[in-house]
Parts: C-alpha cells; structure tokens; sequence
C-alpha cells in the first residue's frame, strides 16, 4: 500500500482531459458496492455479484453522507441509498477537488484478488502539476493491519457470507503550499475510489504528546465512567486540541463530555478542568477506524509539564483501541460525569494504560520529531511516573537550548512491536497490544502526525531475536525511509543496541543484530545515523549493554540509560538544511526522485 512521492511532470505528459474538465467525485459515480442485506442483488463491487453490507456499515457508523476523518483527512462517504452508485472505477477520470495540504487522501477499494495500482495526476491553481502512484489492497484479501475498517460481512447473489470486507484510506504527497484545482484518476483495472479530498497540513500546530494504538484488548468493561488521563508534554503553546482515536475498533464509541487540565498531583487537577468541544457540542461519537480532534480551545500548556485528560464514556465500552504501556498511572471514576470535576474524589482506580487518547496538540511551534520504535522507546523499565523515557528526556534537552527549534516530540514506541511482522493482527479483539508492524502503521503514526518534520527509526531488536534475518529486517527501514522522504520528513535511523544475556538474544540473534547495524552506519537511505549502540555497549563486552546502563534484564537500559541516549543525540541532526527558522522545510530530497523547490541535498550531515 505504499503511496508514492510527488513529482513535477511536463505538460504533455497528463492523460487527456475528458470534454466538459473535471466533476465533483459523486457526479462520476459508475459502480454500485453497497447492498442491503434483503436484496444482496442489487449491488456488485468486484464484478461476481459480491458487495459491501448496510447494515453492517451502519454498526461501523459508517452511514450515507458522514464524514469520518481518517489519518488526519476528513473523507465523506457517499450519501448513496443500497443498490445506487456509490463509487468510481479509476479510469483517467477528471475530479474537482479543492484545497491546501500535505497529502491526498484516498478512500478506496481494489478488487480482484490482488493489488490494484496505477498513476495519476495533480493539479494546482497556479498551474504546477504533481504526479502520485496509488496502490490500493483488495478488498476481500488484502491486510487487514492496515485497512481503515472491516465488516464482519460479504453480501452475495446467493446470500451473505461470513467474511471480513475491508475498506482503506491511502495518502499520496502534495507540492506543499499550493491550492489543488483537480485530480485525475489513475487508469486501473480493479481500482475503486469511493471518496478523496486534501488533508490539512496542520499549519499553526505542533505535536506535543502522542501514543501509539497497539492494539484492541477487552478493558473495564466501563459504563457510565470518566477516565482520567495523565500525559506529559514536550512543547508548550497557547492553545490546545485532542485527538482521539477507534483503531481497529468495530463499533463507534462515544465519549459524552471531555475537559482538559494541568496536574497537581494524582487525579487532582491545579485549576478546575476546561471543557472541550467537538464541532461545537460537548461530545463526540468516532465511527470504527476513524478518529476525532477536539475543536481548538483558547488554554495555554505549559512545556514539560503533566496534563490530565479526562473523558466520559457514557456506554458500555468493553473493549478500545490502547497504548497499553504508559509507565505511568491514570485514573477511573465511579458512575457519573466527573470529567469537570476538580477534586480526585470520585476517581477510585487506576489504570495504567492509555485508552483511546493518542495526541495532544498545541498551538504555534516548528513542528514535530516522531520517534518510531519499540519497548526501548516506549520506555519500558523506566520510573513509573516520573517521564524517564528518552523521548522525554529529549524533549527537555530541545527545550533548554536554541541551536535548533523547540520541536515536540511524539512518542510513538510501542512495547513488542517489530518492523516487519505484525504482533497484533489489525483486527478484533486480542490480548496482544504490541502492535502491528512498523511498515504497517507507519503512515498513522508517522506520517499523519501533526506537523511532522523529522522522524527517527528504532526497532530491529524484536525482530532478530525471533530469528528474523538480518536483510529482512533492513528491507523494513529501507522502505520506511522512501516512504517518509516522500512526505518531506527528514529520516534519521538509529543502531540497535546490544542485549546478550536476555534469554532470546543468542550468538545468532546477536550476528543478525550486528548485520543491521553496519548496514545502518554505512547506508546512504537515510540523512544521518544515531549510533545508539555505541552509546550504551560494554566496550569490555560489545554484545552486552554496559552495566551501569543496564535495568537488570539486559535487554532494556534503566534510567540512566536512557537519559545516555538521548543526551547522545546531535540535535542538529533534527532540522535539516532544508529547514527554515520555523522548522518547515522549502526542499526535499533528490535523491529519492522526490519534488524539489532548491537544490537544498537533506544528507549533508551524518553521525555516527
């Protein structure tokens, strides 16, 4: 599913325009997807006689003319009836379609069996063009870890089968700063589009907390019961907003009320908690997939500083989407609303999760550093409570200089994961939260963070101690670094480190793991190497970490490990040359055939 970089095209090179120019998506509908389970003859997605359910999109909340937003773009799906149509099969067609951002969001399906896949054409109102490759997976085969939404159901002429139907967003790169006028569709054979539009850039905002869905666990179960979450931030800015997401989820949820505050200490608020809004009411319901940002709120947040978060559920939720490792403790009321609440009193419990939250914004700043990694990131054997994690103490090393912005920094480790296999399936309810792979999520939770300028690789571990191979687990960063150039990030990679003495860290794991790492320090993918394994290794014993770094289980750096590595990290290694004084870039990089305003090369630092 990987979504191509945009180039600048000659003239001559678009498809012919159709007589009349370019239509609003829904006046080229041709294909009807979409049955009610009464009358599954009325519709045909693949060309058999299969379709989508009603009723089943329904429960998703997945219903005629809704706009779900889905990877940071807002997407309406059709306001179609069963049986009308509902999608366009890619064929070169025209469509009008407005706006200024980072990415075009796709809303689709491929049929067939296989990929679908074609080229296509953007253009702008100041008469540039861009060119996109959109590869989209079959609807009735393609995985489910990183699909938008699964039905539990296909209709057919003879009835309805018991088989999950999936439906995908794929983003492709825009030219940065221009107004799109029209999108021509690739000719593709099996290539379904029932939705598109531009995703904003997130100008004005800055990433300043975020979590990594891992997965869909059962919780509670909760009814009538507010959560209480505690984040720490990175940057600090005058306004903030909430992002909320349903990974994986099938069914909407519904959060009632949501409030935001600094913390005193536990569920104890400093003030008494403001409320936020979602497009104007108190509340919100997020169908299957997609997510929900809270509306921008006028409520400075302090740099460095633990927020509480807290949301009323006003249904039964017995299962989420969850960042399950928080290494850090939240809390739970009794029945009732009391995210306006500002005492601790009516929050009983704990929790040591985070459930459905997944950022926190603020207004202003240079943008975002996205750290992509694993339980060493997430920072498993930290201090409970006390923000000891490297991302954190990174954060407070940005914080404190001014060689290069303030960036926020955006964790986005998940404990377990690995780069090129799925822990998680994607899908339905499990008791694994250490995610889908890093290939798989990285364009949620790298490339469809807010204001993302660099973002830095660290994973492998995982991989080779369950006998991965060394060129397997290279091939994961290699695409992960053509992906993010694609999109304008700056890609930094960093070593992994040493672990002998942890039961799967064999001689063998341990020659995989030193594999990847000379290719890492030698590769010319990426714009420069943090050399983690340098930092933290017994230089006595190279295959183990130092000691004094060691949390004791010799796979996982304690505290004062931790705190190395991020004070190892060159700090102008996060702003590349492209980068003007507010983080943003004007060039990206050549080298991957990318789009390039100035010849500014993004590799002209390395560090290892």
């Amino acid at each position: 599913m990987l979504a191509l970089c945009a180039v600048t095209v000659p003239a001559g090179a678009a498809q012919a325009a159709p007589p009349g120019g370019p239509l609003p998506l829904e006046r080229l509908f041709d294909g009807s997807a979409v049955s009610d389970d009464a009358h599954p003859d009325t519709a045909d997605l693949d060309g058999t006689g299969a379709s989508l359910s009603a009723q089943d999109l329904a429960a998703a909340g997945w219903t005629p003319g809704r706009t779900l937003t889905v990877q940071g773009a807002r997407l309406t799906w059709p306001n179609r009836q069963p049986g009308e149509p509902d999608n366009v099969r890619a064929d070169g067609q025209a469509v009008r379609v407005s706006g200024r951002g980072d990415a075009l969001a796709f809303l689709v399906a491929g049929t067939g069996g296989g990929e679908a896949s074609g080229t296509g054409t953007v253009s702008y109102m100041n008469g540039a063009r861009s060119s996109y490759r959109l590869t989209v997976p079959d609807w009735r085969t393609g995985p489910l870890a990183t699909k938008a939404v699964s039905l539990p159901h296909v209709n057919t002429r003879d009835g309805q089968i018991s088989e999950r139907a999936r439906l995908y967003v794929v983003t492709v790169p825009l030219l940065p700063g221009r107004q799109v006028s029209s999108v021509r569709l690739p000719r593709a054979s099996g290539l379904h589009v029932f939705a598109l539009a531009v995703r904003a850039s997130n100008r004005g905002w800055t990433g300043s907390w975020a979590a990594a869905t891992g997965g869909h666990p059962t919780v509670g179960p909760w009814s009538d019961r507010t959560l209480r979450l505690v984040v720490h931030t990175s940057a600090g800015g005058p306004r903030v907003r909430l992002r909320f997401d349903n990974t994986f989820a099938a069914a909407p949820v519904r959060i009632a009320s949501a409030t935001v505050a600094v913390q005193a200490q536990g569920a104890t608020p400093r003030d008494v908690p403001v409320p936020l809004s979602f497009r104007g009411a108190a509340g919100v319901e997020i169908p299957a997939g997609a997510q929900a940002f809270s509306d921008p709120l006028d409520f400075r947040v302090p740099a460095d500083t633990n927020l509480l978060v807290s949301f009323h559920l006003p249904d039964t939720v017995a299962a989420a989407p969850v960042h399950k490792l928080a290494v850090q403790r939240s809390y739970v009321s009794g029945p009732g609303d009391h995210a306006a609440d500002g005492s601790a009193a009516s929050y009983t419990t704990t929790v040591t999760s985070w459930p459905l939250l997944t950022g926190v914004d603020v207004g202003g700043g240079p943008g975002s550093v996205v750290l992509l990694g694993d339980s060493i990131t997430d920072g498993d054997k930290s201090t409970t409570d006390a923000n000891r994690r490297w991302p954190n103490v990174l954060a407070t090393r940005l914080l404190q200089q001014n060689v290069v912005p303030h960036y926020g920094v955006l964790n986005q480790g998940i404990s377990g994961n690995r780069v090129v296999t799925d822990r998680y399936p994607g899908d339905g309810v499990s008791t694994d939260t250490a995610g889908v792979s890093a290939l798989h999520r990285l364009d949620r939770d790298v490339l469809a963070q807010t204001a993302a300028r660099t973002a830095i690789v660290f994973e492998g571990v995982n991989d080779v101690r369950w006998q991965t191979t060394a060129a397997q687990v290279i091939a994961g960063p290699r695409e992960i670094a053509d992906r993010g150039h694609a999109h304008g990030l700056r890609m930094l990679a960093a070593t992994i480190l040493p672990c002998e003495g942890e039961a799967l860290c064999t001689a063998a794991a341990d020659a995989e793991r030193v594999a990847v790492n000379a290719w890492i320090r030698s590769n010319e993918v990426f714009d420069g190497v943090l050399d983690f394994d340098a930092v933290l290794r017994d230089p006595a014993h190279p295959a183990r970490i130092l000691p004094a770094y060691d949390s004791g289980d010799h796979l996982h750096p304690g505290d004062a490990g931790l705190a190395a590595l991020a004070e190892s990290v060159d700090l102008t290694l996060l702003q590349g040359p492209g980068a003007g004084p507010d983080g943003s870039y004007t060039s990206r990089s050549t080298t991957t055939g990318a789009w390039s305003d100035a010849p500014l090369p993004l590799r002209s630092s390395r560090s290892t």
